[in-house]
């Protein structure tokens, strides 16, 4: 779903300008609307024709002209201005209105788009930029600021300390937590040719391929929303990438997929596919709204991979992965790994215990400690 504006000058905004810059068709619909910075325009849902190249998306936007003012919304809703983004905001939004009949009424919510740090640097690998919250910082700032209600995320880009005034008491159902290998000339990374290229910013990927086949090579400045990565491939910039599956899902742009890479072969970011929602702290209406949408196995599984994630206090520069799940017995079973970034280095441990906040947060814990210790001293500061 998609729909990627810059944040433009209130006097330079006009149809023309909102047009400029999206990444797929947008059909619209009359039961919420998105901003930026103030301005209106129609709810978008979208339908993104490909062409017969590899994610090549034809783009155009149509924006209506509005007969009457748009009622004050209910609800608003923060986020990216991706278009994986979009879709997990839009997500949310219907579900909202599926559970919350006031909520399906014309205008009763917003999507505001707010372009965060990390979207503005695209120059750099995102180890170099350093700092946390690269994704999140802006959104919470206006969440806290009261401009808007609710603040959609990827959890993987939540730092594990949320900023204060705010909680997350809501993750949405999980969706596949495994990584896509696309390439146009191979079935996967074992039939990769030696010293093929692999597009990806991610340190986790890279170390985890390095470590498995250390004949490839990694091109870590491999930046951009899913579209621009897919097009920087057919371009032959790069060999093969490796996408988040749960994204490719969201956006219906599975057909992109040459393979699924298993679990034991590369292990997911923590709260790898999982939707977060926040609100401020001392706002209980909107609290109660999200609480109602809360997927509890999902919110117990992430809860878990970041006790894991900041025992190890795990930044952009330190290769982390973990993940927990729910066995056929009703147990948890949680991995977790951290890796040098050259790969030479994969330190993995595992947990079993009971599918419940505590232990789960405690199995986190306990496992990240382990690592610690086997890592030994400097390993994280490399």
């Amino acid at each position: 779903m998609s729909l990627t504006m810059d944040i433009l000058s209130s006097s330079m905004l006009t149809n023309q300008s909102l047009m400029a810059r999206p990444s797929c068709p947008v059909n619209l619909s009359s039961s919420g609307s998105v901003s930026v910075l103030g301005f209106s325009l129609p709810s978008p849902r979208m339908a993104c024709v490909r062409n017969h190249g590899i994610g090549v998306i034809r783009a155009s936007v149509a924006v209506e002209q509005q007969t009457q003012k748009t009622r004050v919304a209910l609800i608003r809703i923060g986020t990216r201005g991706s278009p994986l983004a979009l879709a997990q905001a839009y997500e949310t939004r219907d579900k909202l209105m599926a559970k919350h009949a006031e909520l399906a009424e014309e205008g009763a919510i917003e999507i505001v788009i707010i372009k965060t740090t990390g979207d503005k640097i695209l120059t750099q690998p995102l180890a170099d930029i350093g700092g946390k919250g690269l994704f999140t910082k802006e959104i919470d700032e206006a969440l806290i600021n009261s401009d808007i209600d609710i603040a959609v995320h990827s959890m993987k880009d939540v730092p594990t300390y949320l900023p204060e005034k705010t909680i997350l008491p809501c993750n949405l159902p999980r969706e596949d937590v495994r990584d896509a290998f696309i390439s146009l000339s191979a079935a996967s990374l074992a039939e990769l040719p030696e010293g093929s290229v692999i597009g990806t910013a991610s340190l986790r990927r890279k170390s985890q391929i390095l470590h498995r086949f250390p004949s490839l090579k990694v091109e870590e400045n491999f930046r951009g929303n899913v579209q621009t990565r897919l097009r920087k491939l057919s371009e032959g910039v790069v060999q093969a990438t490796l996408l988040a599956l749960a994204g490719l899902k969201r956006l219906n742009m599975t057909e992109n997929v040459t393979s699924i890479l298993p679990m034991d072969e590369m292990l997911p970011a923590v709260a790898q596919g999982a939707i977060g929602i926040a609100c401020r702290s001392d706002d209980d209406k909107m609290a109660n709204y999200i609480a109602s949408l809360n997927h509890e196995e999902t919110r117990l599984a992430v809860a878990c991979e970041r006790a894991f994630l900041l025992t190890l206090d795990g930044s952009c520069r330190t290769p982390i992965a973990g993940y927990a799940s729910k066995d056929e017995d009703g147990n948890c079973i949680f991995r977790g790994l951290v890796a040098s970034p050259d790969g030479t280095r994969v330190i993995e441990t595992s947990r079993k215990g009971l599918y419940t906040y505590e232990d789960m947060v405690s199995m986190g814990k306990d496992a990240g400690k382990e690592l610690l210790s086997q890592a030994g001293p400097g390993f994280f500061d490399s």
